[in-house]
């Protein structure tokens, strides 16, 4: 099954992880350079609950802690 969330379709995503080398020109420096660029996966905090429906009756449900933040579902 894969990472998403029931309310908000939240999933996995992928972005880079940046190297960073040198001193900022603030800081007297000539700059920072990006040296390399590594694939990398930004996963969502799921978290798998017994949430109410309408009706009231439980159900399983994997939720996003943003989600359960926010409100959007019940957990019962």
């Amino acid at each position: 099954m894969a990472r998403t969330c029931d309310i908000c379709s939240k999933r996995t995503e992928v972005g880079n992880q940046l190297c960073r080398r040198g001193i900022s020109k603030k800081k007297g420096g000539i700059g920072i350079r990006i040296t390399s660029r590594e694939k990398r996966l930004f996963k969502p905090n799921i978290q798998n609950i017994k949430a109410r429906t309408v009706d009231g009756k439980p159900i399983r449900a994997r939720v996003c802690t943003s989600c359960l933040k926010a409100g959007k579902i019940a957990k019962r």
